[in-house]
């Protein structure tokens, strides 16, 4: 398996791209092209690194920076982002990774990839820690504004990542709101709510913020702007206790026996709230794998979303994710035909 990393993208790129794409091609046996300048990519590859061929170079003369619009994927054809994404497209690579430019990375895969028949809007659905198990949440970021019919796409895409990636059977479906009951929620949950109700999905209903960690389901579902506020605000969350705690026992005179104490269960309890874990969230709805990673990935969260990449294309996530939609479709024909 060949999987495209664009190696320009992110807040420490290329270094860390870099030795992060080569620790997941060796960590999880797939072959990595590095897509950039070759230049630097180069000044930071370890020693030998290409001699076995797992590590390649895919020189691109551009760059997408974090702050350029979206259109810049239409005007720097060469762009790392741009060339990685080709890459998929043309069948030199299954799978991309980008850990830069969110919004050009989710565009020009949309524009190489095309979208899955039938999914009108992309999601990205981002892996968290539950109290039991992973969680999904999506859209953590693509679609700022929904149509009901769009939520109903992102719990089918969710339901097929969690069942075929995380392994979960069946896996409970549920909406993002400020209730529990069905009535309560804006215009857009409410009537995204009859919709789920009405598919064969393990729908439970609406999920308040405050049980998003409790595994209450294993899929949620929200628009692209609730869903990048409440993961932005998870994340803030988690790093802010962690300084809340080290700070505090830092001022007890005797503090150094009780961080020796609890080491080992912060170290555990910082690597479940770990973004860098989980390595990238994936893009779901175009017709290809594209892995998102955080614009802050260090190489761990670069090894972690080859492996992330990897799975979604050993999972045959998109043609499952075809094959639902299909079957959705159907099934509302079927309907449709019966009540005329």
């Amino acid at each position: 398996m060949r999987i495209a990393v664009d190696a320009m993208g992110g807040d420490f790129a290329p270094a860390e791209i870099v030795k992060g794409a080569v620790a997941g091609s060796r960590l999880h046996g797939v072959d990595v092209v590095l897509v950039g300048d070759e230049a630097r990519i180069k000044a930071h590859l370890p020693a030998g690194a290409l001699a076995s061929g797992a590590v390649s170079i895919r020189h691109a003369s551009e760059v997408i920076d974090m702050n350029e619009h979206v259109e810049a994927v239409r005007v720097k054809k060469d762009a790392s982002v741009v060339v990685a994404a080709g890459m998929v497209k043309s069948g030199e690579a299954e799978a991309m990774v980008s850990l830069g430019n969110t919004a050009a990375a989710m565009a020009v895969a949309t524009l190489k990839f095309g979208r899955i028949s039938g999914i009108d809007r992309p999601a990205i659905a981002t892996v968290w820690p539950g109290k039991t198990g992973p969680t999904i949440l999506l859209d953590a970021g693509a679609v700022a504004d929904c149509e009901p019919q769009n939520l109903l796409d992102f719990a089918v895409m969710g339901g097929v990542y969690a069942e075929k990636v995380l392994g979960i059977r069946r896996p409970r479906v549920a909406l993002l709101s400020i209730g529990e009951e069905k009535e309560k929620g804006n215009k857009l949950t409410r009537a995204a709510y009859e919709l789920l109700e009405a598919t064969s999905l393990n729908f439970v209903g609406n999920i308040e913020s405050r049980h998003l960690f409790s595994n209450t389901a294993d899929v949620i579902v929200a628009d692209g702007f609730a869903g990048n506020i409440v993961l932005k605000t998870a994340e803030g969350l988690a790093e802010h206790v962690m300084v809340l705690v080290k700070e505090d026992l830092k001022k007890h005179p005797l503090a150094w026996i009780t961080v020796a104490l609890l080491t080992p269960m912060l170290r555990r309890i910082k690597k479940k709230l770990d973004y860098s874990e989980y390595g990238g969230a994936p893009l779901l709805g175009p017709d290809g794998v594209c892995i998102i990673g955080h614009g802050r990935s260090n190489a761990k969260a670069v090894a972690n979303a080859v492996r992330a990449a990897k799975e979604a294309v050993n999972a045959g996530v998109v043609q499952a994710i075809r094959d639902s939609v299909t079957g959705a479709q159907d099934k509302r024909a079927v309907t449709a035909q019966k009540a005329t």
